[in-house]
């Protein structure tokens, strides 16, 4: 297992610490949708952020397989590949800090 699974698997354990350490206090619809208009349109369920963290171990796989698949030997798009996941983990683990942490 490489740094950037270590970096992945540590940003999950910190998203599903916050939500544990707040879920008392979550409400029953969290705003998820900010592409919908203001009101009940952006709201989902509680249970639904936990597409951030699925979303973001999908990227995370696909990104991978591609690289391992069909630029192994390019070490260009290889280190292009791993800021971008590394720029989606630090991304989808604010975002999610964010939400949490501004409705609880």
């Amino acid at each position: 297992m490489g740094a950037m699974e270590l970096v992945l698997i540590g940003s999950n354990v910190i998203m599903f610490l916050v939500f544990l350490f707040r879920y008392a206090t979550l409400p029953p619809q969290i705003p998820l949708f900010y592409v919908h208009q203001k009101g009940e349109d952006q709201l989902g369920e509680w249970w639904m952020i936990f597409l951030l963290p699925i979303l973001l171990d999908v990227f995370f796989v696909f990104n991978r397989q591609i690289i391992r698949m069909f630029f192994h030997n390019n070490p260009f798009v290889s280190k292009v590949v791993y800021y971008v996941n590394l720029f989606l983990i630090i991304s989808f683990t604010v975002i999610f800090i964010q939400i949490v942490l501004l409705i609880s």
